[in-house]
């Protein structure tokens, strides 16, 4: 089945104001408090982690906390313990981002989620995404919480490549 191709592209004189349509809501974007909240969730690790990614991709990861961290997470209805509990699911059920996820576990134990209630999040999708990737993100929780425990944060759960 051929593509279907695409519409060609906006003159340049259309201003880009005309191409959004006029009932839209404006996103928020609070980069201030995009970098704060990262600080409360990631602690240390957030900035070792920004710093090496820059100097491989200046630029994305201001984008992605920015973006991320001062925008999905600041809207409102949903708490930040309940977006914790989404990532936790969104990572597990993605299977392959061990990284990140790692990064969301130890995000959880420090807005005070609990042991037992992050491994209740992991064992409770073993039925919606599989036993396979439920297992593998138990693995990945309980290295974060040894290294917890260890005082280590994140040694040895890969998180320094992941934002």
């Amino acid at each position: 089945m051929p593509a279907t191709p695409l519409p060609p592209p906006a003159p340049a004189d259309v201003a880009a104001a005309s191409l959004a349509p006029a009932d839209l809501a404006p996103a928020a974007l609070d980069r201030e408090a995009g970098y704060a909240l990262l600080a409360e969730l990631g602690g240390p690790v957030a900035a070792e982690t920004l710093g090496g990614l820059d100097a491989l991709a200046p630029g994305f990861p201001d984008w992605i906390v920015t973006s991320l961290f001062g925008g999905t997470y600041q809207r409102p209805g949903l708490a930040l313990r309940d977006r914790q509990i989404a990532n936790l699911a969104a990572l597990t059920a993605l299977g392959g981002v061990e990284p990140q996820l790692a990064d969301h576990v130890r995000n959880s134990l420090r807005i005070g989620l609990t042991r037992e209630e992050i491994t209740e999040v992991i064992v409770h999708l073993a039925p919606y995404v599989g036993v396979p990737k439920a297992l593998a993100g138990l693995r990945v929780a309980t290295t974060t919480f040894a290294a917890a425990s260890a005082g280590t944060g994140a040694a040895g759960t890969g998180t320094e490549d992941a934002a």
